[in-house]
C-alpha cells in the first residue's frame, strides 16, 4: 500500500497474520513533498507531480517483486485539496496501474487510530495526532474501539511553512506568529473539556518520529529506537528552539534528521508543541504504526482482522495502494 502524503510518499510491505497481526517486512519513505505550493495556487505543481511520479516508478518495481495481485490506492489531504487532484489520479492509474479513490476525513482519522492504537489494550481515553504536510489529524477514543471524535484542520507543516516563515533562519516574531495560529486553531478544533479528558497521547507521522530521532541522536535512523520512544514537551520545546535558531543549510546536517526535512520540522515541531500544551500532555508516545498500519488491517477483511495470513504491500498517505500476495 502507498502513503502518498503532502510531504512524502511512502510504501508499507507487511506480512499481515490471522487475528490481525502485522509484522513489516519493508519500509520506504521519499520525501517528495506533492503538496509544494498548492497552498498558494490550489495546484499540484509539475516538480512536485514529477518527483511523485518518479518515486512511484520505484516503488511499483518493488511492489511487482512481490508477485501481487491486485492494486488499489486510497486519496488524502493534497489530492483532496488541488484543483488538478483528478489529473493526478488518472496519471497514476495509467502508469503505475494504482487505482485511486478519494477517502474522508472521517475514514482517515480511522485507520490512523486503528494502526496506531493495534495491539494496546482498552482503558484510557487516547489521543492520536497526525502532523502532515498539509493538514494535522486529531483524533480521540479509546484502543480496540472506533474513535469517538476526530477532526482534520489545515494545520501542517508544508502549509504553515509557507504562510509563516518566509526568512532562513525564520525570525522569533514568525514562529511566535506560528506558534499562536496553532494553538488557535487546535483550540477552537477541539472542545476544552474533550481536551482534558485525555490520559494518553500518541504521535505518528515524521514531525514525530524525527524528533525522537533527534532527541536520541540517531545517525543512521533507527525504528526500532523511535517506536514507543516517549517524547516529552520540555525536550521538544527544546528542539523547537534549537532548530528555529538554524538556517536550513544547518538543519540539514541535524543528526536524526532526514535533510529533506530541514526545511519543514520547525512548523511540525511547533504544532505538535501546541497540541501537547492544549492537551495538558507532558509527555506523548511516538509510533512508526500509522495510516499505513491501519489500512492494511482493514482492507483485508472487514473489523480489520483477516481469517488467514497474508502478504500486503502499501504504498502511500495522500493514498495508499494495496497489494495483496495469496499463500503466504
Amino acid at each position: 500500500m502507498v502513503d502518498l502524503g503532502t510531504n512524502s510518499t511512502r510504501l508499507l510491505v507487511a506480512d499481515v497474520a490471522a487475528g490481525g497481526r502485522l509484522e513489516e517486512v519493508e519500509r520506504r519513505t521519499v520525501v517528495t513533498r506533492l503538496g509544494e505550493g498548492v497552498d498558494a495556487t490550489g495546484r499540484l505543481s509539475d516538480a512536485a507531480l514529477a518527483r511523485v511520479y518518479e518515486c512511484l516508478a520505484g516503488y511499483r518495481d518493488l511492489v511487482d517483486r512481490t508477485g501481487a495481485e491486485h492494486a488499489v490506492a486510497v486519496a488524502t489531504s493534497a489530492v483532496r485539496d488541488a484543483d488538478n487532484g483528478d489529473e493526478l489520479r488518472a496519471e497514476v492509474q495509467q502508469r503505475h496501474g494504482f487505482d485511486i479513490r478519494v477517502i474522508t476525513g472521517e475514514e482517515e482519522a480511522r485507520l490512523t487510530f486503528l494502526g496506531a492504537t493495534s495491539g494496546r489494550r482498552a482503558g484510557e481515553r487516547t489521543l492520536v495526532i497526525d502532523i502532515g504536510g498539509g493538514s494535522t489529524e486529531l483524533v480521540i477514543g479509546e484502543p480496540g474501539s472506533s474513535p469517538g471524535f476526530h477532526v482534520s484542520t489545515r494545520l501542517g507543516s508544508v502549509r504553515q511553512t509557507e504562510r509563516h516563515l518566509t526568512d532562513d533562519p525564520p525570525s522569533h516574531a514568525s514562529t511566535e506568529a506560528l506558534a499562536a495560529a496553532a494553538a488557535e486553531i487546535v483550540g477552537d478544533a477541539v472542545p476544552a473539556s474533550l481536551r482534558s479528558s485525555v490520559r494518553a497521547g500518541i504521535a505518528v507521522a515524521g514531525t514525530a518520529t524525527s524528533l525522537a530521532a533527534i532527541d536520541q541522536a540517531l545517525d543512521p535512523y533507527d525504528p526500532a529506537k523511535v517506536h514507543g520512544y516517549p517524547l516529552r514537551r520540555g525536550e521538544c520545546e527544546r528542539m523547537l528552539s534549537m532548530l528555529a535558531a538554524m538556517p536550513v543549510a544547518e538543519r540539514r546536517e541535524v543528526a536524526g534528521l532526514h535533510p529533506d526535512r530541514a526545511p519543514t520540522i520547525v512548523a511540525g515541531a511547533a504544532i505538535l508543541v501546541e497540541s501537547m500544551r492544549l492537551f495538558g500532555l507532558h509527555e506523548i508516545e511516538t509510533s512508526e504504526a500509522d495510516i499505513l498500519h491501519g489500512a492494511a488491517l482493514d482492507v483485508l477483511t472487514p473489523g480489520g482482522c483477516p481469517g488467514r495470513s497474508m502478504n500486503v504491500a502499501i504504498v502511500g498517505r495522500i493514498f495508499e495502494g494495496e497489494r495483496l500476495r495469496r499463500g503466504v
